[in-house]
């Protein structure tokens, strides 16, 4: 049999009953002035249903000072009572819930978190464990459909340690358990598939010339195809848990680049190419969803003028629509 049948096959068979049930949408960021809860965050869910998505991923933030220190807490983005009426909004608009955690650190980023001694690595991840599994509990009660364990914390996956970390967000959330790996380099190293219920990936790989659609569109495949032999061996379905870009000329080659890193001048239509193509280069039966960053609780982010990863009000937004609800 060849190949591609092979792992066809397989995709078909992992996601088969729940082909229809996809996990397609955004991660919803809260924004100063529209905590969840509030009826412009609301609106701003409603517009993303109307948008296409049936999912949205809710990212709570865990702060940590330093990449090499051994301690972690949680952030003053999101209360626990701003999380909870979150997922509750979101359920009443029959959207699928990721609870995301994230890592933010000042002038760094998740994967570069690496406690400097065995003592650290000790500390960092008893914190951790804490809020993973307070989190898991919350996300547990509001009955979340899916419970990240991480995000893109590149460093550490490799350590024994997440074991306990599995074992304690299990004890709480009887949902579906994933971790997102940080690129496919970080998803095809990370040993402990098998005690979670999906693969979970986040996609920046550098896509070259903002005019090289050609050469993008190999690169995307290439991954593809990755993920689907990576699906195979782990025997679970792939959740892309991230995909996008800046609205800004030159983001192609940097897709992880943020606002602050550089200015330049806005790129909407390369933002919609780019999204659109993952899109089709993703469309796998081993890859049961794909959630865009990102989209504001502001309803009136975003814009045309605007060089954020937001989508909305941009050229993206409609492209997205058109590929998951048809309506071109």
């Amino acid at each position: 049999m060849p190949r591609s049948l092979l792992i066809a096959l397989v995709g078909l068979a992992l996601c088969g009953a729940k082909a229809e049930a996809r996990f397609d949408g955004f991660n919803v960021i809260t924004v100063p002035g529209h905590p969840f809860g509030s009826p412009s965050a609301a609106q701003s869910l409603r517009e993303a249903k109307i948008a296409g998505a049936t999912t949205v991923a809710i990212i709570p933030f865990l702060w940590q000072a330093t990449p090499g220190g051994g301690h972690i807490e949680r952030g003053t983005d999101m209360s626990d009572a701003e999380l909870r009426l979150a997922i509750r909004d979101a359920h009443a608009l029959s959207l699928a819930v990721v609870v995301k955690p994230h890592v933010w650190m000042p002038g760094s980023w998740a994967g570069m978190v690496e406690p400097d001694s065995d003592a650290a690595w000790a500390s960092w991840f008893a914190d951790y464990t804490r809020e993973i599994e307070h989190l898991a509990k919350i996300a547990a009660e509001e009955k979340a459909d899916v419970f990240a364990i991480g995000t893109e914390l590149a460093k550490t996956s490799s350590r024994p340690e997440w074991k306990k970390v599995i074992a304690a967000a299990r004890a709480q959330f009887s949902g579906r358990l994933v971790y997102f790996a940080h690129d496919i380099d970080e998803a095809e190293r990370v040993p402990f598939w098998t005690s979670l219920d999906v693969v979970g990936v986040t996609l920046y790989p550098p896509l070259g010339a903002d005019d090289d659609r050609a050469g993008r569109q190999a690169t995307m495949r290439a991954v593809a195809d990755r993920l689907d032999a990576l699906s195979q061996h782990a025997g679970k379905p792939i959740l892309v848990g991230e995909i996008g870009l800046r609205s800004a000329m030159g983001a192609a080659a940097r897709p992880w680049e943020s606002a602050e890193e550089r200015t330049t001048l806005p790129a909407p239509s390369l933002q919609a190419d780019v999204l659109s193509d993952w899109l089709v280069a993703l469309k796998r039966p081993s890859i049961e969803g794909v959630l865009v960053w990102r989209w504001f609780t502001n309803p009136a982010a975003g814009g045309v003028s605007d060089t954020d990863f937001t989508v909305q009000g941009k050229p993206a937004q409609s492209r997205l629509t058109c590929a998951w609800t048809g309506a071109c």
